[in-house]
């Protein structure tokens, strides 16, 4: 009887890990154009194996303490102050989504809430968000999804911005606003997102979402008169 070999031997998780290694490696690799300086490309690395590890608490300073650092200055240098190119960053991961899970998935558009207690972060307000189920303080983003049986990624987001942020303009000087953002409801900044996949080159069978975006007249015209007609449902 032929004895299975060392790899086949192996747990199912044991190999898990080694792929998942394995992918992090390349992952890395194809963020490092996308960085002015080497000790910025390393710490975004170190940042995205501390955002899939074990913290229990997901800010920065768990995630540093995760990452083996003291003091979270590393990544608030990274977030706030690094030279790099995050929307170039975005675009990739697209590109790196359709080549791992191939063409003909769903493009899947929904929103998050994240409750906040204070008043400066950058959209936040009084608003609905589902994370809480009813009104709270909190930002909300909206999210594109890529979904094949492959698998499935995040491959977009917009920051959702009440009217009060783009009608206050030393609130917008605050936040650090570009002048050119104006206000855009949920169905717009999910049509945005749905342009940049397409033009991308991207061909899904399908775009979901739910009836904040499924009820919007212009979203549902753009779905179905796309270059590859998804249904907006």
């Amino acid at each position: 009887m032929q004895q299975p070999s060392a790899t086949e031997a192996q747990a199912p998780e044991v190999r898990l890990v080694g792929r998942l290694v394995t992918e992090l490696e390349s992952v890395g690799a194809w963020l490092q154009p996308h960085f002015r300086r080497r000790e910025a490309h390393s710490t975004a690395v170190e940042y995205v194996k501390a955002l899939l590890g074990r913290a229990q608490r997901k800010n920065l300073w768990g995630l540093s303490e995760d990452a083996g650092h003291r003091a979270p200055y590393a990544f608030q240098h990274l977030l706030l102050r690094a030279k790099w190119d995050a929307d170039a960053v975005r675009d990739a991961v697209l590109e790196y989504a359709r080549r791992a899970l191939g063409e003909g998935g769903i493009l899947a558009v929904d929103e998050t809430g994240f409750l906040k207690k204070g008043e400066k972060s950058v959209g936040v307000a009084r608003q609905y968000t589902g994370t809480a189920g009813k009104v709270e303080n909190a930002q909300v983003g909206v999210f594109l999804s890529y979904v094949t049986p492959l698998g499935h990624a995040l491959v977009d987001r917009e920051l959702y911005l009440p009217e009060p942020w783009t009608e206050d303009g030393a609130r917008r000087h605050a936040g650090g606003i570009p002048d050119e953002v104006g206000f855009e409801s949920k169905p717009a900044l999910a049509q945005g997102m749905l342009q940049r996949a397409l033009g991308a080159g991207l061909k899904p069978a399908w775009v979901v979402g739910d009836e904040i975006y499924g009820r919007d007249s212009t979203l549902r015209r753009f779905a179905s008169g796309s270059v590859f007609r998804p249904r907006l449902r």
